[in-house]
């Protein structure tokens, strides 16, 4: 309504009962990036997957690590 109707900020907010600041924040993430400004549905930005994939790996790998300090301080202890 707004980048392509041509309409004002203040009135679609008005007509949509809509804050004027979060159309104008929304706007301005639509100008910046239009194909992803707006992924929705549980959908992320490509940037935004990819972050959580690599915090997600990141954590099994400490998973992966502390069980492997405990195993290595077990095996320490009974030998001795």
């Amino acid at each position: 309504m707004i980048t392509e109707g041509g309409l004002i900020v203040s009135q679609v907010s008005r007509d949509l009962g809509i804050n004027e600041n979060s159309l104008y924040k929304r706007k301005k993430d639509y100008l910046e990036d239009q194909h992803n400004a707006f992924p929705g549905k549980g959908n992320m930005k490509e940037e935004e997957e990819e972050l959580r994939r690599v915090k997600k790996e990141l954590s099994r790998v400490t998973m992966e690590r502390d069980i492997l300090k405990k195993a290595i301080g077990y095996f320490t202890k009974v030998q001795e």
